[in-house]
């Protein structure tokens, strides 16, 4: 026999012998993943679906799909432990990639907006001024006395006073 013969043979055995332990090597991999799920990992499922693994049995897993609901797979069932970043990112929408400086920081309160005007008082005689201001407006607050304006909404005098204000502070049809 010559080896001019023999030369595609032996490639094709080369070639199934390479394929074979590509996937030997995927599914090995696959294993060792599926058998270091710890609870408290964020996973995906062959389906698609992304779950919180709760306990992991020797063939089944607990995981969480919902806050309090609670389903049983089989670890096959696994596609892909997720590192934290990676399923917060996708399940919560969290990026811990995202600059906080790129998105602006808007305040809970007013209170970064008076520090400016703080910041542009110069003498101490205006920041005296501005605390006395300030407390002014916290007495007045503490005490109720807000000015308040009347404004006309277009609506009958007439029909205005025929509701009393005891039916709109219980709920009447003209309280909103």
């Amino acid at each position: 026999m010559n080896i001019v013969t023999l030369l595609p043979f032996i490639v094709l055995i080369g070639a199934m012998f390479l394929m074979t332990r590509s996937a030997k090597n995927k599914q090995r991999q696959a294993q060792q993943m599926r058998n270091d799920m710890q609870p408290g990992s964020g996973v995906r499922t062959i389906g698609g679906m992304y779950a919180t693994v709760k306990e992991v049995h020797d063939d089944t897993v607990l995981l969480e799909v919902a806050p309090g609901v609670h389903a049983i797979y089989a670890k096959n069932a696994v596609g892909a432990v997720l590192p934290d970043s990676e399923y917060n990112r996708i399940v919560h929408g969290i990026d811990p990639d995202e600059d906080a400086t790129d998105t602006p920081v808007v305040p809970d309160d007013a209170s970064s907006l008076t520090e400016a005007a703080d910041a542009d008082a110069d003498s101490p005689a205006d920041k005296v001024e501005l605390e006395k201001a300030d407390e002014a407006d916290e007495a007045e607050d503490k005490a109720g006395k807000t000015d308040v304006k009347k404004i006309d909404l277009g609506k009958d005098d007439a029909a205005a006073a025929s509701t009393s204000e005891d039916d709109k502070r219980d709920g009447g049809t003209d309280a909103k």
